[in-house]
């Protein structure tokens, strides 16, 4: 079955951990002292993405108790609280995870399809980013793991003061899409690419708000990871993606075909 039509958006918004950045990756990589204390017998030494869902879950907590709080904090506070369900020794090198995590999203890697398909899909949208996480970690993110891929627009959980999947992170995204970037959400020009089922995809349903599945795998039962269960979503009509692409490289090559056939009068 053809997708649907790709070329009337004039703007695509990101989220961007776990979409862009290779958010599971860099945090287990930042776990690495936590998972280092475990006994060889405990689950998460063999799995630790265990111990990643465990975490995420800590942290949407405290998101939706705590909206305001910024994310490094967020963080480090997921992270202690991990360690204490765990009844972990608070060791010299635990302590420095415990900082360390907070810089993270400032310096965790890109998809290695990220960069590429970012610069060719430029050439047909604005680009924007409407993260969870704060501002000095984002601009960190943007100046280093992301370039040379630029952005029209940034919007964080700092500036709206909530965090996804809040409403009022979208509406913050389509007031300002249309002030800043002349991108009206209301004339279906703003299309959303997302990897989180629960904090981009549920939302974007409720809102009407057009959207992109990049499922990074998260498409294959077991392997669903912390963006939700998309069989238990799908049984529950949640979700309302029209196009799903395994990767941002996948759907810059479906935009190119889009656009390409577009100028040929296909």
């Amino acid at each position: 079955m053809a997708n649907p039509d790709l070329t009337p958006f004039k703007a695509l918004s990101f989220d961007c951990y776990g979409t862009l950045i290779d958010w599971e990756s860099g945090l287990l990589t930042d776990f690495t002292p936590l998972l280092a204390q475990l006994p060889p017998s405990h689950p998460w030494a063999t799995s630790p993405a265990l111990a990643l869902e465990r975490f995420n879950a800590i942290s949407e907590h405290l998101e939706e108790t705590n909206p305001t709080q910024l994310y490094p904090a967020t963080l480090s506070a997921s992270l202690v609280q991990l360690a204490s369900e765990l009844s972990l020794a608070p060791t010299p090198s635990l302590s420095a995870a415990v900082t360390k995590i907070a810089t993270g999203p400032g310096r965790w890697p890109a998809f290695p399809d990220t960069i590429s398909g970012l610069l060719r899909l430029r050439k047909h949208f604005k680009l924007i980013i409407l993260s969870n996480v704060n501002n000095a970690n984002i601009t960190s993110c943007i100046g280093t793991s992301l370039a040379p891929a630029q952005f029209d627009a940034v919007y964080t959980a700092e500036a709206i003061g909530a965090y996804k999947p809040s409403h009022a992170n979208f509406r913050y995204l389509f007031s300002h899409a249309r002030a800043d970037l002349d991108v009206d959400f209301d004339r279906g020009e703003l299309l959303h690419v997302a990897r989180s089922l629960t904090a981009d995809h549920v939302p974007a349903k409720e809102l009407g708000f057009r959207s992109v599945w990049i499922s990074r795998g998260g498409d294959q039962e077991g392997n669903y990871g912390t963006g939700g269960d998309l069989g238990k979503l799908t049984d529950e009509g949640k979700l309302g993606f029209e196009w799903k692409f395994d990767t941002i490289g996948e759907f810059a090559d479906e935009v190119d075909r889009q656009f390409a056939a577009k100028e040929k009068g296909e």
